[in-house]
């Protein structure tokens, strides 16, 4: 039990860092789109200064599509145990992209700019999918070479 809440940990964490950088990057595109210069130092302090305001707002986000999407995949995982890498890779992708669109619907607003588009919507998705392939990673059985 502690190594699967450890490895969610870890899997909200990536997913978090991951997701905040394609929002900051994105964000970038669009003020470079406008005609304007964006420095690589400015891509790290947007980074930095992402990661470290985002906190309140994103990760509670992120940790809560992703404790409903592997809770749903374990339960499907245990009746295809074979499936259980791509199952917890979907099921992160499909968590962040799920939190956008409901968001969306539900608010009638978008909270995270980049997501108003397809490739910025996919983009999160990915950054889920590399959550639930951590998660996947951490949480295997340890087999033995004896």
């Amino acid at each position: 039990m502690t190594r699967t809440i450890g490895a969610f940990i870890v899997a909200v964490i990536g997913t978090y860092i991951l997701g905040v950088f394609f929002i900051g990057q994105g964000n970038l595109a669009n003020v470079a789109e406008m005609g304007l210069t964006v420095e690589f130092s400015d891509r790290i302090a947007t980074l930095i200064h992402d990661l470290t305001h985002m906190t309140a707002i994103y990760l509670p986000l992120v940790t809560v599509s992703s404790i409903i999407a592997f809770s749903v995949a374990a339960g499907v995982i245990h009746f295809t145990p074979n499936l259980r890498r791509i199952g917890y890779v979907s099921a992160g992708f499909v968590a962040l992209i799920a939190l956008h669109l409901i968001m969306k619907m539900t608010l009638g607003l978008t909270g995270v700019a980049p997501t108003r588009t397809l490739m910025g919507l996919i983009a999160q998705g990915a950054a889920g999918a590399f959550g639930g392939y951590l998660f996947h990673i951490l949480t295997q059985k340890k087999t033995s070479l004896v």
